[in-house]
């Protein structure tokens, strides 16, 4: 199996050895990039299975590369930030970014962080071509047949709940903003306002009875979907 290929994205030499050398340890084929634009044109001419990403940067931000990239991919991104404070982490997973590391951090620390979000990233595509989505034991997505059944007994979604609950199965865990999920699910030319969501988070919360508690709210930011065991 060929080994994943990691790009390091840091204007500091120092820190982007000391987390290269960890990874290949790992097994991982690791590429570096000194600053946003360096990074840019590796990532138009490579491929890469995640992103190590320092947000301050010369020439092109880390904020400024994450948002190129998610206009056409949804590659694992981690960013690394001298800074702490809860905006930048809230901004950060509004942008779509995976996970976030505040500096000074232990490089094995890096390490875990990576094989985790690497996890999810698989488990993320693997459910993107599944028949049959799962969430937990109780609640069961057939996208052949675009029905939903609660404890093996079928209940009645419109189009958009249906389309709603599985945006979010397929991304466990990971926090949606209404902007985002509005864009998703209702397209960018939706003209209606965030409330949309809500209402509509609400309706399918009401159909999922007591199961509901698996649509979480994560308050300040959006939704995300809580696995039952």
């Amino acid at each position: 199996m060929e080994s994943q290929k990691i790009l390091i994205v840091d204007d500091e030499e120092k820190m982007r050895q000391v987390i290269k050398i960890f990874l290949e340890r790992e097994g991982f084929q690791v590429d570096e990039a000194r600053d946003g634009k360096d990074a840019l044109n590796k990532l138009d001419s490579f491929d890469y299975s995640l992103l190590i990403l320092d947000v301050m940067m010369p020439k092109i931000d880390g904020w400024t590369v994450c948002r190129k990239i998610r206009e056409t991919s949804d590659l694992p991104v981690i960013m690394l930030t001298a800074r702490g404070e809860e905006y930048d982490k809230l901004f950060g997973f509004e942008l779509g970014v995976d996970d976030y590391i505040t500096k000074p951090f232990s490089p094995k620390e890096v390490v875990a962080r990576v094989k985790a979000v690497l996890k999810r990233a698989n488990n993320k595509t693997n459910a993107k071509y599944k028949d049959i989505i799962n969430i937990g034991k109780y609640i069961k997505i057939n996208n052949l047949s675009q029905q939903v059944f609660l404890e093996d007994k079928e209940i009645s979604l419109t189009p958009k709940e249906f389309e709603l609950l599985k945006f979010l199965a397929r991304n466990p865990e990971r926090v949606y903003t209404r902007e985002q999920l509005l864009d998703n699910i209702w397209g960018y030319d939706f003209y209606g306002d965030l409330r949309t969501v809500d209402t509509h988070i609400k309706q399918l919360r009401e159909k999922l009875a007591h199961h509901k508690k698996c649509i979480h709210t994560v308050w300040g930011t959006g939704y995300k979907l809580k696995v039952e065991e």
